[in-house]
């Protein structure tokens, strides 16, 4: 057993150390993978670096297959005549629908091009109703993937990678936009089922939730829905996956032999066992192919199919070889499977089941079993929730001792056989549908109140990687058996992992994160004890806003609990979008704004000659002045920065009329090393007067790739570079992170070049760090944000 545990571990790592490579190898090393492959089956000392080698170059080929071919840069944000078909349900949103095309050709071109596999498009403003299956053709412009990078935050990029799609764009206006066919696929007909299950539910308060747990299509869970479910640690009970596809294959299993059993002469024919393995199967295969065989649910399929291949075989396989098998099968056919948190949370799980079930803590009475296995699973999980920037629910094991007989032992039945009597008595599994509803409404409050207890869920900072081994021994540790020598050394082990984070600057030292939000600006300062945001980027539509995707995540994983003072320099969009969500999640001491009554708390309003310390760090206010009669752009807040080691200036959208009342009014004051650019680069501001006041060594862009206005504008671009300002924007750095110490001096970081991994975007014109120390050298202190 030993040889082939330590056979998969070195497969896994073999994969896993493909995965944090910015640059892919070269194709052609897969071919060594036929001569590995001996070396692998042999007992000896090359067999595990063999084994190692083999799950790295199989990574490599499989990650070249999903890479390539991406979309030619040359195409990028040019109208394209494309034919395709609509694969997955799209989703429907107020004023648009976004959907994932393949099969692409180029309608009307002369000659092949290449084009991707699969895009995402969006249509704005339509009245054409696209379901799966369609095929179109459409006038589009695209534009290689590209989403916001910052610490803590999700990487849109790699999950658009791992689901092969290669391009994302939006549909233009255009009378030859038109349906060109329409095939029956598997995705229509979940799509069908799940516009069935609505019209049987209506407008029933938890309808989504059922047509999540149905076809696996969450579009109709709602944000305080989610929160729910997330402040409990339940949310899995709501996305198809292991738990949900082994409940139906054990309940599959069970039926099919207690029937195949009962005339007693079908069972010299094949066994029982044997039969039941293939009902339970084939019933998995049916709930996978519902949920549209998403990656969680092709995992959960191969588990169940190593199971009850095992049992067909009529051959004992022990757990812990079953589980390797299965890793070893998922790792083979998504090696991508491992940058996801699911793979890990999916795994671990059953992992932990086997390790506390395997003769360890006995004596447990038969009804607190259930207890006793939630609360081995919610300790078993905490390193990888703590890793993962998961809500570590206090009350998690309390909430699921609850949820998870109740979903799976009712509603999902409910659900499941409601919806395949949909079809055969639309009146029986409507009402059976209804039960599964009111089922979940029974349960509802329950979550409800254990999320609104105080303190039932954190979400702890991103902890160091020398932390996670010791986690992982502090848990198998706490799990042992009772008398287990030094069990008690497993919660010291776990407590690094618990107070981890990235260590907030010495006293008398800033730091200064310009976030990556797009076209808008997002700025976190933090000093020794006390943090500062100035602005929280834009809202994009209902559901989505950047103080809830991008600030709160960054501030959670530096381990930021509390904002001391927010300012918002203005009233748009791309600043102020995101405050609202800011401030439901984090708590916020002070609010300073040009624009107070647009905050949705008590703000004060932003004047020149405010100004505090902290932790030997001033802060000053410099525009507007009392009585200023500027409006918009012109009247946002400027804020410096500064100690020892120099300044920051963060200028909001200020324009030409600010900067000149600036320099009449401030000149002194305005000195500064860094700044972030004006107006995002727009040609309104950035004066060459104002630029000669502020003389910064290093100028911040905060700007959204290919954004409708084409900022940076080329003439302010060289206007910087003509007086040897180094300009960083945050296109192609992601996050940039400046730390001024009168010690150390001035560094800087960029998150995009930390953490860059092969299927990230890469610029193909880069703007030169220019003159300025440490351009690119990284500090110890920041290399885990």
């Amino acid at each position: 057993m030993a040889h082939v545990y330590a056979g998969t571990i070195a497969f896994l790592l073999g994969v896993l150390a493909l995965q944090q490579r910015a640059t892919l190898p070269h194709p052609s090393w897969a071919l060594l993978i036929p001569f590995l492959l001996p070396w692998m089956l042999r007992r000896g000392r090359w067999r595990l670096p063999a084994t190692a080698l083999t799950g790295f170059l199989w990574a490599a080929l499989y990650g070249a297959w999903l890479l390539y071919p991406g979309l030619d840069p040359a195409l990028e944000g040019r109208d394209l005549a494309l034919t395709g078909c609509v694969t997955g349900i799209p989703e429907r949103r107020e004023r648009s629908v976004r959907f994932v095309l393949r099969d692409l050709r180029r309608a009307g071109a002369a000659g092949a091009t290449t084009l991707p596999k699969r895009i995402r498009l969006s249509w704005y403003h339509t009245r054409q109703a696209v379901h799966a299956g369609d095929c179109w053709q459409l006038t589009v412009r695209l534009k290689r993937p590209h989403g916001y990078r910052n610490p803590g935050g999700f990487d849109y990029e790699g999950w658009l990678f791992r689901r092969g799609v290669r391009a994302t764009g939006y549909v233009r206006p255009d009378p030859g936009n038109h349906r060109s066919g329409r095939h029956w696929t598997l995705d229509r007909m979940r799509a069908t089922l799940a516009a069935r299950i609505d019209a049987a539910l209506g407008a029933r308060p938890l309808a989504g939730v059922i047509r999540a747990l149905a076809v696996g299509d969450r579009q109709g869970i709602s944000r305080e829905q989610w929160s729910i479910l997330s402040a409990t640690g339940t949310s899995h009970l709501v996305a198809i996956s292991g738990l949900h596809i082994g409940l139906v294959a054990g309940l599959a299993f069970f039926l099919v032999g207690r029937l195949w059993a009962w005339p007693g002469s079908t069972v010299r024919y094949c066994a029982a066992p044997r039969v039941a393995a293939l009902g339970a199967l084939a019933a998995a295969l049916v709930y996978a192919l519902l949920a549209g065989l998403s990656l969680p649910t092709r995992r959960a399929l191969i588990m169940v199919a190593v199971a009850m291949g095992s049992l067909w075989r009529s051959r004992t396989l022990a757990p812990g070889r079953s589980l390797c098998l299965a890793l070893l099968v998922v790792l083979v056919a998504e090696p991508t499977a491992v940058c996801s948190a699911g793979f890990w949370l999916s795994f671990g799980a059953v992992a932990v089941i086997l390790y506390g079930a395997s003769g360890r803590l006995r004596g447990t009475r038969s009804r607190l079993a259930w207890a006793g296995l939630q609360l081995r699973v919610g300790v078993g999980l905490l390193p990888l929730l703590v890793i993962g920037a998961f809500p570590v629910g206090l009350l998690a094991p309390l909430a699921n001792l609850v949820a998870v007989p109740w979903v799976g032992f009712v509603v999902v039945p409910l659900t499941l056989t409601g919806s395949a009597l949909l079809g055969l008595s639309p009146a029986l599994g409507t009402t059976l549908l209804r039960w599964a509803e009111q089922a979940l409404e029974g349960l509802w409050p329950v979550l409800t109140w254990l999320a609104q207890i105080p303190g039932g869920h954190w979400i702890l900072a991103s902890p160091p990687a020398w932390t996670w081994g010791l986690a992982v021994l502090g848990t198998a540790l706490l799990l042992a058996p009772r008398g287990w020598p030094g069990r008690w050394l497993g919660a010291v082990y776990l407590l690094p992992l618990l107070s981890g984070g990235v260590p907030a600057p010495e006293p008398g030292a800033v730091r200064f994160t310009l976030l990556d939000v797009g076209q808008g600006l997002a700025v976190v300062v933090r000093t020794h004890r006390h943090a500062l945001v100035f602005d929280t980027g834009p809202r994009l539509g209902p559901g989505f806003d950047t103080g809830a995707a991008v600030v709160v995540p960054y501030l959670r994983s530096q381990g930021v609990g509390r904002v001391d003072r927010l300012v918002v320099s203005h009233g748009d969009n791309d600043h102020i979008g995101g405050v609202a969500s800011l401030l439901e999640q984090i708590p916020v001491t002070d609010i300073l704004s040009s624009v107070p009554e647009r905050i949705p708390a008590a703000a004060g309003r932003c004047r020149r000659g405010q100004h505090w310390e902290w932790d030997g760090v001033a802060f000053e206010v410099l525009h507007p002045g009392a009585g200023h009669r500027f409006r918009g752009n012109n009247a946002s807040c400027v804020l410096r920065v500064s100690n020892g080691a120099g300044a920051l200036l963060i200028t909001g959208d200020i324009e030409a009329p600010a900067e000149r009342a600036l320099v009449n009014e401030a000149a002194r004051a305005l000195r500064a090393e860094w700044m972030t650019v004006p107006h995002h680069g727009s040609r309104t501001s950035s004066t060459r007067r104002f630029l000669k006041a502020v003389r910064p060594g290093h100028a911040l862009i905060p700007v959204g790739y290919r954004n409708r206005f084409r900022l940076p504008n080329r003439a302010v671009v060289a206007r910087y570079r003509a007086v040897g300002i180094a300009l960083l924007d945050s296109v192609r750095e992601g996050a940039i992170t400046v730390d001024l110490d009168a010690h150390r001096g001035s560094r800087w970081a960029a998150y995009r070049r930390q953490e860059q991994h092969y299927w990230h975007w890469r610029p193909a014109d880069p703007l030169p760090p220019g003159p300025g120390a440490a351009a690119g050298r990284v500090p110890k202190r920041l290399r885990n944000q």
